[in-house]
């Protein structure tokens, strides 16, 4: 143990923290790198001393900071394992903690297994279980055999959505790069790992405060999963990310850091509506999109500031980023009660807010349909003028659904 290396990692952010403001570390998904975080860190890191790391075999991290590299031998604990022992080697006792895919598993299983190490936890884009076990297992002979080449050519589809895959951003490139360059015995006891994984009958010993991130359009751990996680971990909070795939860190950074600042937000003496304010602004900014935001602040006046912030703090940040209900179902409860009440200025904004939140528009059209029965003909017959107009628009201007 004495001879083993560390796991590869950089400092950001704060110099020193303390027990009101732990250190923040971020763990990466299996094939990438620490760069995977480098859009989110400017957000975080003014307010966090930030330790992120590479796996085993990934980025600057050599394969043998495991203690076997034999196929079937590696286990989630051993990485986790990995992790403390970076956390142990810096000094650090407890820490607040976010990962994605893999990275995630492993902030799980030590919120389970080692509840005083995490004061808060963001899970983004992970599972409690990522599927069928022999799918990781044919993943890792593969690579063993033939080398990460073959994964590399088809991870592009599973982890950026198609419009970010073809936009040409340098990051996909970078991240890809990565990918090829990860040693092949590293990454298939990654595999190993993730063929092992299965949380989901532990997840309810979670205490530390959680935050479960998906995106919308993730086909490696769709949003199935994150309401697995949501639903089962006591008091987590769920966002989920229109317009983005699996690595939604990358395709939206924004919305990420925003929604992670918020969550490890623990200033003792600031003030107490400031977490829900920057959650709110996170929901905000993913249900209705940047756009529609960035207009409202900009008309933002000293006669309706405090107004503004109010909507932002309790419509938003504490209603809309609620565990309960997903946001599919809070955009359909918000249509029928904005026909029902006959507010169809609203209703255009959150038609496409419903958009974003991954309804289609036929079913929006059902909803539509179902409040010509319960709130009656003349709304119904508004609001269907409402939406023809808003998918006009949509269909007009060039522009996707979660752009708007």
């Amino acid at each position: 143990m004495a001879d083993r290396p560390l796991l590869h990692y950089r400092r950001d952010g704060r110099e020193e923290s303390d027990d009101t403001r732990p250190p923040l570390i971020l763990g990466p998904s299996i094939g990438t790198s620490m760069r995977l975080w480098d859009e989110v860190i400017p957000a975080i890191a003014a307010e966090h001393t930030v330790i992120r790391y590479d796996l085993p075999g990934h980025g600057g991290t050599p394969s043998n900071v495991l203690p076997s590299l034999k196929p079937g031998a590696m286990t989630i604990a051993d990485l986790a394992q990995a992790v403390l022992n970076l956390a142990n080697a810096l000094g650090i006792k407890r820490f607040n903690y976010a990962g994605v895919s893999l990275g995630g598993a492993v902030g799980t299983w030590l919120a389970i297994h080692r509840p005083e190490r995490i004061a808060s936890l963001a899970i983004v884009c992970s599972s409690a279980r990522f599927g069928d076990p022999q799918y990781w297992q044919a993943r890792a002979k593969l690579v063993r055999d033939e080398g990460t080449g073959p994964v590399a050519d088809a991870a592009s589809a599973r982890w950026f959505t198609d419009g970010f895959a073809a936009s040409g951003a340098p990051v996909a490139k970078a991240l890809l790069d990565d990918l090829r360059g990860a040693d092949p015995s590293g990454y298939a006891a990654c595999c190993d790992v993730l063929a092992g994984i299965d949380l989901r009958e532990q997840l309810g010993a979670i205490a530390a405060p959680t935050l479960v991130i998906a995106g919308c359009e993730d086909v490696s751990t769709p949003l199935a999963h994150a309401r697995e996680l949501a639903d089962a971990i006591p008091a987590a909070a769920l966002l989920e990310v229109a317009d983005a795939a699996h690595l939604a860190v990358v395709e939206q950074p924004r919305i990420i850091a925003d929604a992670l600042r918020a969550h490890f937000a623990s200033e003792p003496n600031a003030n107490p509506g400031t977490g829900r304010h920057d959650a709110g602004t996170a929901a905000r900014r993913a249900v209705l999109g940047d756009a529609h935001v960035d207009r409202a602040i900009a008309n933002t006046t000293a006669f309706t500031a405090d107004f503004q912030a109010f909507i932002t703090r309790y419509a938003w940040g504490e209603i809309w980023t609620r565990p309960g209900l997903d946001r599919r179902m809070r955009s359909a409860v918000t249509l029928t009660a904005l026909v029902a009440h006959g507010h169809f200025n609203e209703l255009a904004m959150h038609l496409r807010g419903a958009l974003n939140n991954g309804l289609s528009r036929e079913e929006i059209g059902e909803i539509l349909l179902q409040t010509a029965v319960y709130c009656g003909v003349p709304a119904a017959n508004a609001a269907f003028a409402v939406a023809q107009q808003v998918f006009a628009d949509l269909d007009g201007s060039g522009q996707s659904e979660s752009d708007t």
